[in-house]
């Protein structure tokens, strides 16, 4: 039997100097996640993070936005993990992604961190890599034309017309929750991917 998500985790640093950053992109989602499935966020030191848990067809589902600083994520997920009797499986993290253009997403299992500290962490300290992740596009400085360090790049906020194609993103993003908490993964996936327009 397929299992379906049950800890969606938003990454994101904590604090209002980077809510509009592009490394928050994580977090508004989780925001928008929490408030279609009607769920309040309240803190919860125990897991270092905000969780929101609500439940989708009888199922409990937890939504968590770690307060720790991004490279600490993985304090908070693998709290919740343990805490919730759950496997790496039913893990979902979402996280901007230099790799991929403003406007694009993709949602896949496993795989290496390519160098993106969250990711590294949630992997060093679940010891699994098997989790999933939604990858929301933020660009690259230098596919984007910009003369800038990446460091600067996604601590900053996202241009008018890039902010535009990531809000775009993540109402896509929000449309395929339903099937990732039924394991419908691979629908997910190709209709998330069909929005990418390759």
């Amino acid at each position: 039997m397929t299992t379906g998500i049950r800890l969606i985790v938003g990454l994101g640093n904590p604090g209002p100097e980077y809510e509009t950053t592009r490394h928050n992109a994580g977090f508004w989602l989780a925001d928008q996640v929490a408030q279609d499935l009607c769920a309040q966020f309240s803190l919860e030191k125990t897991f270092f993070s905000w969780v929101a848990k609500a439940r989708l067809k009888g199922e409990a589902i937890i939504i968590a936005k770690p307060t720790t600083f991004m490279n600490r994520s993985g304090l908070a997920t693998g709290a919740l993990m343990r805490f919730y009797k759950l496997n790496p499986e039913q893990v979902l993290v979402m996280h901007d992604e230099l790799d991929l253009l403003p406007g694009h997403a993709k949602l896949k299992q496993g795989g290496g961190h390519a160098g993106h500290n969250g990711l590294r962490d949630i992997q060093a300290q679940l010891g699994s890599a098997a989790f999933w992740r939604l990858r929301i596009g933020i660009g690259h400085p230098r596919t984007l034309g910009l003369n800038q360090q990446v460091v600067g790049f996604v601590l900053q906020p996202p241009r008018r017309e890039d902010a535009l194609k990531i809000e775009a993103t993540l109402d896509r993003c929000r449309a395929i929750m339903p099937a990732l908490i039924d394991g419908q993964y691979e629908q997910a996936r190709s209709q998330l991917h069909a929005g990418n327009g390759d």
